[in-house]
């Protein structure tokens, strides 16, 4: 990754990596104008006192300050232009060893190479620590074979120390760089990922709560609906207590439903309320209600459950089953005309299939309206489950039209979708 510092020298928070690389034009960095200066005094003062690293040079005298002042004016390009700020570190050094020598120019040369392999390309972060030990290794060999004394061999100790170890140092603050900024990107994708996982977590259990809530009381709202308008369209004192009746019944129902569910929303995990799920098993009760709301408008209901002695069902495949005979329901509370309402529920080969038929047309008398959440909710459930859904209109062999809802859902654990 690759960035570059703004004018004024500084960078993004976000752009304070170790390969930053900067174009030339880029003014210099505070902290390298304070390493140039820093430098350029120090070695004016050791100039001043006369401390020199060598004498009896062809360069005597006020010679010792071209290679002080250019390589001070490098270190301004340390960071914005590593590697030719390196190149010509290395003539003035050179430049340098032919006057009587300044400490201070062989330690600015020393922060070059350490800034080349920092902040150059990741082609020089490689290059420049095997060019430093090979030039080391050759000044030791070279100068020990032309001296043939022991003492030769600091000169490659000191080589070493001016080339190859800021080198090293380098590299390996580069790599500790490079690798806490390649944790701080997997950290920042990690918190990418876990945010977009709680996203739609949060997404998807808003849609089963709303399918829950619909499921719940739409029942109940519907035949609350139907009837208060029927009491309100009858001027007939007995229609209306029945409706009344049938009001509160459902009423009732709906507010143990509503209990049930914020129950399950509080943090004591609803156990101030049953929280059991509702089973196939509590079809019978289901389908009695619906003949009870459904008596004014002409609609009957039977059951046919071909189920017995297949075995359990998994849960999530009875709430499913339930949900979808309950809104199914609803619906032909809401929408059937005067007919028969026919729920069949069985399984084969591993699957429980759903079907609830009701009479479809022109429905004269009250009725409630609908959004089409119900078939929605439905067929959610089904697909949650990995199981198939159709809803919509059908032709019955005596050629009276039929609304037809249908699940398939898979009745085994192992034919779950994980």
């Amino acid at each position: 990754m690759q960035s570059r510092l703004g004018r004024g020298g500084e960078a993004p928070a976000r752009a304070a990596v170790l390969d930053e690389y900067v174009t030339p034009t880029s003014r210099p960095h505070r902290d390298d104008v304070l390493i140039a200066v820093g430098g350029l005094l120090s070695g004016l003062v050791l100039w001043a006192v006369g401390l020199h690293t060598q004498g009896g040079r062809s360069l005597p005298g006020a010679w010792v300050l071209l290679p002080l002042v250019g390589t001070a004016a490098l270190e301004l390009l340390r960071r914005t232009a590593p590697q030719p700020a390196l190149a010509l570190g290395t003539c003035l050094l050179v430049l340098d060893q032919f006057t009587r020598g300044s400490l201070a120019t062989v330690v600015m040369f020393t922060d070059l190479v350490y800034a080349a392999v920092v902040y150059g390309t990741p082609a020089a972060a490689r290059r420049i620590p095997v060019t430093t030990g090979i030039v080391t290794v050759g000044m030791t060999i070279g100068f020990y074979a032309w001296f043939q004394q022991p003492e030769a061999l600091l000169i490659g100790v000191v080589t070493g120390l001016i080339t190859f170890a800021p080198a090293t140092t380098g590299a390996l603050v580069r790599h500790h760089r490079d690798a806490a900024d390649s944790a701080r990107l997997r950290a920042e994708q990690t918190a990418l990922l876990a945010e977009m996982d709680r996203s739609q977590a949060v997404v998807a259990e808003r849609a089963r709560m709303a399918r829950e809530l619909h499921d719940m009381v739409a029942n109940h709202l519907s035949a609350i609906a139907i009837h208060s308008t029927a009491a309100l369209s009858l001027d007939d004192p007995a229609t209306t207590r029945q409706a009344l009746s049938v009001i509160r019944e459902n009423s009732v129902d709906g507010l143990a439903e509503m209990r049930r569910l914020i129950g399950l929303l509080r943090d004591t995990g609803g156990r101030d309320e049953p929280t059991a799920a509702p089973t196939l098993s509590g079809l019978d009760a289901l389908v009695a209600q619906a003949r009870t709301n459904g008596a004014d408008s002409g609609l009957g209901f039977t059951l046919d459950d071909r189920r017995a002695g297949t075995g359990p069902l998994p849960a999530p495949v009875e709430l499913a089953a339930y949900r979808i005979v309950q809104e199914s329901l609803t619906n032909a509370l809401k929408h059937a005309t005067p007919g028969t309402v026919e729920v069949a529920l069985s399984r084969v080969d591993g699957l429980l299939a759903v079907c609830v038929t009701s009479p479809h047309g022109d429905r004269p008398g009250p009725r409630a309206p609908g959004s089409g959440a119900g078939i929605i909710g439905m067929r959610e459930r089904t697909e949650l489950l990995d199981g198939t859904f159709t809803a919509g209109p059908v032709t019955a062999p005596d050629g009276s039209r039929m609304w037809r809802v249908e699940a398939q859902l898979p009745a085994e654990e192992r034919n779950l979708r994980t």
